[in-house]
């Protein structure tokens, strides 16, 4: 879209490093599983009964390797939750899980950063989470690996530490639901696409953050992340 053509001036596109490349990977939507790891669903006190379910970031709300975050408002209690990031190069609707894999481009590491008291007060109330999941810069994501080059990987450690400590640690091998059962469940309800990125839950140890952390995590055999929460804006 040219300025010409436009009343306002063009936005500017989301986009993800690629590691090792000058290229970027232009983000479309960011979709998020929740509730996909057994030991996250009873440190939050939930059914562990019930299927994972989907909600969704702006693709703006991206922040980059490195980031320093201011903290936000209206909460007291902003979360980490570190997951695997999916990056798909196409897409569909009613994808079958046989299939699924063939749409992904790579994988990477991002944070759900979490206003979980504003998260709180709209489950109870039985509202959206938006206002406690999308908010600026609310989906930290480090460079996007290709599946070309690491597979698609199944098992491996994903953690998360603060200040040299560690809180979350689990296995990818622990999700409930794999990465081809996430995409063909979402492609149920939405035709995915060229573009889409998928959280894909977290581990227990999920924590509170606050203006001077330093966060690092990350996924063995896919890559690793680090952000700082600064003071707020």
């Amino acid at each position: 879209m040219s300025t010409a053509s436009s009343v306002i001036a063009p936005l500017p596109q989301p986009a993800l490093a690629v590691q090792g490349d000058s290229k970027t990977f232009p983000v479309r939507r960011i979709w998020c599983v929740g509730r996909n790891y057994l030991e996250h669903i009873r440190e939050l006190g939930n059914d562990e009964r019930n299927p994972p379910f989907f909600f969704a970031k702006h693709a703006d709300m991206i922040a980059p390797d490195g980031a320093t975050i201011p903290y936000p408002t209206l909460t007291k209690d902003m979360q980490h939750e570190v997951e695997l990031v999916v990056a798909l190069k196409s897409g569909g609707l009613n994808i079958p899980a046989e299939t699924a894999l063939d749409h992904v481009w790579g994988y990477g590491v991002g944070i759900d950063l979490t206003r979980r008291d504003l998260q709180t007060i709209s489950r109870k109330k039985e509202q959206p989470w938006e206002i406690g999941k999308s908010f600026d810069l609310s989906a930290p994501c480090g460079a996007l690996r290709p599946a070309s080059e690491i597979g698609h990987p199944a098992k491996g450690k994903i953690w998360l530490s603060v200040n040299g400590t560690e809180r979350q640690k689990g296995d990818l091998s622990e999700m409930i639901w794999n990465v081809a059962e996430i995409i063909s469940k979402l492609s149920l309800q939405v035709a995915l696409g060229a573009g889409d990125i998928i959280m894909t839950g977290t581990p227990a140890g999920v924590a509170a953050l606050v203006p001077g952390d330093k966060v690092e995590c990350g996924v063995d055999g896919v890559g690793t992340l680090k952000i700082a929460i600064g003071q707020p804006a």
